[in-house]
């Protein structure tokens, strides 16, 4: 696992915003697996920046979605799908049409979970996924003690995260939906190349035991030290409890500068 340590938030987004245009450089019909939340934005930003500077051309790229509410209809404006549509598929000029997503309205949730894997496999599978990670070491909404081998599927979400959501629906938890599907773990660490990006101070806990502690389900997002090419970039608030983090900024001040992230 590598670890990047930057400035700020903005640094960070643009960091990994020139890793994705590197990405569709090279592979222009690429598969971006995208997150929802504030953290992302400013790579959505600077990502969006670069097409409207001509630097990246986006118009065979295609996005897959990490999570979403069961229940809400698609075009719910809290829905991930609509907020994905406004955050990110609308300023990269990418269309419906690219968009992969799970059914969270679907009559047989299970099945529709297993047939959103299949569509990612068919896909070609994710080229590389954008995490977020929570207080408690989760990624997409595989909370803690979910298996590391976990395939999509549903999942009850818990009063806090559901208290914390509530900001986004008028400020009424009766409106959060109590279940999510989310893509597992499992389905995460299929992704050729995983970027987790966390700032703020609230997230040192989770990023020291992601990186320095050890693999173990009570802290999902651990399960990337299982992965062959996965980067973690933090700002110096959310590295603040790293032991290692002089060596992770002198690693990274040498690393050849081809390699990318």
């Amino acid at each position: 696992m590598e670890v990047v340590i930057v400035p700020d938030a903005a640094a960070g987004g643009e960091l990994i915003a020139e890793a994705m245009a590197q990405l569709l450089r090279r592979k222009p019909d690429a598969l971006l697996g995208v997150a929802t939340g504030s953290t992302p934005l400013p790579v959505y930003q600077a990502l969006a920046a670069k097409v409207r500077a001509g630097a990246v051309d986006t118009s065979r790229a295609r996005i897959a979605q990490l999570d979403e509410y069961v229940g809400l209809p698609a075009d719910h404006p809290e829905s991930y799908r609509s907020v994905l549509r406004r955050e990110v598929l609308e300023p990269l000029g990418i269309g419906m049409d690219a968009f992969l997503g799970p059914d969270g309205t679907a009559e047989d949730i299970q099945a529709a979970c297993e047939a959103y894997d299949r569509r990612l496999a068919a896909a070609g599978g994710v080229d590389l996924q954008l995490l977020g990670i929570g207080t408690d070491g989760h990624i997409g909404f595989n909370e803690p003690c979910s298996s590391l081998a976990s395939r999509t599927r549903i999942k009850t979400l818990t009063e806090q995260t559901r208290v914390d959501n509530a900001r986004f629906f008028e400020g009424d938890i009766e409106q959060v939906p109590h279940h999510v599907v989310t893509q597992g773990i499992g389905t995460i660490l299929e992704a050729r190349h995983l970027v987790l990006l966390a700032t703020g101070e609230g997230k040192a806990d989770a990023v020291a035991a992601t990186v320095e502690g050890p693999v173990a389900a009570v802290c999902p997002a651990s399960a990337l030290q299982l992965h062959p090419h996965a980067t973690v970039v933090v700002d110096e608030a959310a590295a603040a409890k790293l032991k290692l983090a002089d060596y992770f900024r002198h690693a990274y001040a040498n690393k050849p500068e081809w390699q990318g992230i």
